[in-house]
């Protein structure tokens, strides 16, 4: 008699353990929230991350050797222009110095090969303060490939 209740306990908890794992399993696919970002400014977001996580984890001086190692993350276009461009301050961030830490924000997709994307920078020069720029990053798709366009640093 103690094996036969012991037998019907041991199947109620099988059952009790199969409602859970359905009702888990119903609770991920009707509690999962949506992507709402297009493909583009997934794709786009994605590559001015890489890029500004690169960026920052090299020398950030606007030197022609500097420049040549991201030159797979620019446009042709903007390559050429900061070549030219003897600038002082790093272009990326309107700094010389690099951020302690930036996070890839909001993105507008304007078409399917061009999206704006925000970029928050921080920089932490002592322990009480934080500083904070915002850049709007341009990225354009060439050849399958999301690159940087133009950056405007506010």
């Amino acid at each position: 008699m103690k094996l036969a209740v012991g037998g019907w306990q041991l199947a109620a908890k099988f059952r009790r353990g199969g409602y859970c794992l359905l009702l888990t399993a119903a609770c991920q696919l009707g509690c999962s929230l949506p992507n709402l970002e297009s493909p583009e400014c997934a794709d786009a977001r994605e590559a001015v991350r890489e890029f500004y996580s690169f960026h920052y984890a090299n020398d950030i001086a606007m030197s022609p050797e500097n420049l040549k190692i991201r030159e797979k993350y620019l446009t042709p276009e903007l390559y050429r222009d900061l070549l030219e461009d003897r600038r002082e301050k790093d272009y990326f961030t309107n700094s010389d110095t690099p951020p302690k830490a930036f996070k890839v924000a909001a993105c507008k997709a304007i078409d399917l090969n061009l999206a704006d994307i925000g970029v928050h920078l921080f920089w932490k020069p002592d322990e009480q303060t934080t500083i904070q720029k915002e850049a709007e990053v341009e990225a354009v798709k060439q050849s399958d490939k999301w690159l940087v366009n133009r950056v405007s640093v506010h």
